[in-house]
């Protein structure tokens, strides 16, 4: 029976049939959230049952929730690291999964420096899209009109790789934009993006970028709404076209491509849309020419309603640049995921960044939730824990996510921390607080305090002939500047001033650092560009001590005070900036290739 779209749907009055019909579909899973969520325990249970790893737990078939939490543990990745490598080598016995394991998705958490492997099947392709296809109709419901524009989106694929059992192995997005859900998507007048399949497709990331701006400033104003997957994606666009505005101009005024672009497909496309147009080349190159970029997302693209990024989290830091750059312009944070699992959308994507929750469909896997007060003891194999349903959080509490997945995950700890913040119906809505133990994030890399700790005790090596030690250090993640590196302050022991080392030994330490850190760090250097190089700056002695004085003076105690690892409060920084005798940074990129460390 057809939906009329002419009736409100309890979050608004959908665009056309086609969104009434998602509406109606958000609506009776925020309805159902526990009876869904017994349903879809039920069948990962019901078809998994077999499988190596739940036959371990003596199930025996059972699928109810009270048999499966009093017998099945909360793991992490590296409990299941064994298994997961098993898959990875060719072993295609039921392990985790009955059906058989299409992919691995590499997230961008990492486990011994490198990055983790998620097991995929194929079906997951069609959750994904699922959550995908309800975005447009939610959007539509706060920013009408969108059906009469396009999106500048700045989307891209990443290296891929095979493990030694000739499984692919590639990030989330990049195995769904190859997938035919993109590739061959039907044409929907809500979703059209001005960047071709050819140039999101391209694994070179200078071509790629280059078009899918060239094409962007010739649909220039079509362009309803710019976006890309996190905030600073975006900023790397703005930046990308400060440094080649005055190569994308001539390639408007001639209509002609720049010869860097090698792509035969990019090329062809292109020679289709890229015409002789010198009022276009004339206007980017007064515009961009200026000295003052502030507005300059409205100036280039003045139909814009919108920004589409994610803000949240560790994306935060950037709001403030990207409200300079597009003069204030809304910034909508428009659905949860993770390379484990595809979780829930923002029903009320025009929210103030500080605001945005985010409501988890019930149908993309099973969930749970751990109490964050908790969630930092050991959790023991013998006794699970008891862990909370998603129909059942409590509102104001945090809480670490645990999923059970299709693809045979189960009871995985994902790390993230989410605070509930209110209910749509009965479905819960929570809001992003933090990754568990992140202390350096630029983009998609995450770095550990012991992953820190680890790369300066490597770099102290080369201070040793020299007879110097690090007594002390922190650190923050400096994204001033486009695009942002890590800072490391350095607090050093010089026992014998006549052999200090010199800046050129410092330099050394700086890249050794990058050498320690994990794979996702060391591909965003070299191959994304999208972190500078790391910075060592060495502060006067005594300065620590300072610090703490600073820290008791505002009420630390001094039994209790640590060292932060991490600093991001101002008049901290200030202090140790006013401090600071010399500043180092890595003089070449970091070694980094798509295959594994062995």
């Amino acid at each position: 029976m057809a939906v009329d779209s002419t009736l409100p749907s309890p979050l608004g009055v959908p665009a056309c049939d086609k969104d009434a019909k998602a509406l109606q579909f958000i609506e009776e899973m925020a309805k159902n959230v526990d009876s869904v969520q017994e349903r879809v325990l039920g069948e990962i249970l019901s078809r998994n049952a077999e499988t190596e790893y739940l036959k371990r737990f003596q199930l025996k078939g059972t699928t109810d929730r009270q048999t499966f939490k009093s017998k099945i543990p909360v793991f992490t990745y590296e409990d299941l690291q064994p298994e997961i490598q098993r898959i990875a080598n060719g072993d295609q016995s039921p392990i985790l999964s009955a059906h058989p394991i299409s992919e691995f998705l590499t997230s961008s958490g990492t486990s011994a420096g490198e990055r983790k492997l998620m097991p995929t099947i194929h079906e997951e392709l069609d959750r994904r899209q699922l959550l995908y296809s309800l975005l447009m109709p939610v959007m539509n419901l706060y920013v009408p009109g969108l059906d009469k524009g396009k999106g500048l989106y700045f989307l891209f694929v990443k290296a891929e790789t095979k493990t030694p059992g000739g499984l692919v192995a590639r990030p989330v997005l990049t195995s769904y934009y190859k997938s035919d859900h993109f590739k061959t998507r039907p044409y929907d007048p809500f979703n059209v993006y001005t960047s071709p399949n050819e140039a999101i497709l391209c694994v070179d990331s200078f071509q790629s970028m280059y078009t899918q701006m060239l094409c962007g400033l010739i649909m220039r104003e079509e362009v309803l709404r710019v976006g890309a997957v996190f905030a600073s994606g975006l900023l790397r666009a703005i930046h990308f076209l400060q440094i080649n505005w005055k190569q994308l101009a001539h390639d408007l005024e001639t209509g002609t491509l720049n010869p860097k672009v090698t792509d035969a497909s990019i090329r062809e496309y292109m020679s289709k849309i890229l015409k002789p147009n010198p009022e276009l080349a004339e206007f980017i190159t007064k515009e961009c020419s200026e000295e003052n970029w502030e507005c300059i997302i409205t100036r280039i693209w003045p139909n814009t309603k919108y920004l589409d990024v994610i803000v949240t989290g560790a994306m935060a830091q950037y709001i403030p640049t990207l409200e300079y750059y597009s003069g204030g312009l809304p910034m909508a944070c428009t659905m949860y995921a993770s390379s484990e699992c595809y979780f829930g959308l923002n029903l009320k994507p025009m929210s103030k960044p500080s605001e945005v929750s985010y409501t988890i469909m019930p149908n993309m896997a099973y969930f749970e939730f751990l109490p964050h007060e908790s969630s930092t003891s050991d959790l023991s194999r013998d006794s699970p824990p008891r862990l909370v349903d998603l129909a059942d959080v409590e509102v104001g509490k945090e809480y670490e996510l645990i999923i059970t997945t299709y693809a045979g995950l189960c009871r995985y700890r994902v790390g993230d921390i989410l605070r509930v913040t209110g209910f749509h119906n009965a479905a819960p809505q929570f809001r992003f607080i933090r990754r568990k133990n992140v202390l350096l994030s630029i983009e998609s890399d995450k770095t550990d305090e012991a992953e820190l700790q680890k790369a300066i005790e490597n770099a102290s090596v080369l201070l040793k002939e020299f007879n110097t030690s690090v007594i002390e250090y922190t650190s923050y993640a400096d994204t001033k500047q486009i695009p942002g590196h890590y800072v490391i302050y350095w607090e050093l022991l010089v026992k014998d001033s006549a052999n200090a080392p010199a800046d050129a030994v410092l330099n050394q330490c700086c890249l050794q650092m990058e050498e320690s850190l994990n794979s996702v760090y060391r591909q965003s250097r070299v191959v994304d560009n999208s972190i500078g190089p790391l910075e060592i700056r060495v502060v006067t002695n005594g300065t620590f001590e300072e610090l703490m004085d600073y820290a008791i003076s505002r009420g630390a105690s001094i039994n209790q005070y640590k060292v932060p690892r991490c600093v991001s409060f101002t008049p901290i920084m200030e202090l140790l900036d006013s401090r600071v005798v010399s500043k180092h940074f890595s003089p070449a990129l970091p070694q980094w290739t798509p295959e594994r460390r062995r």
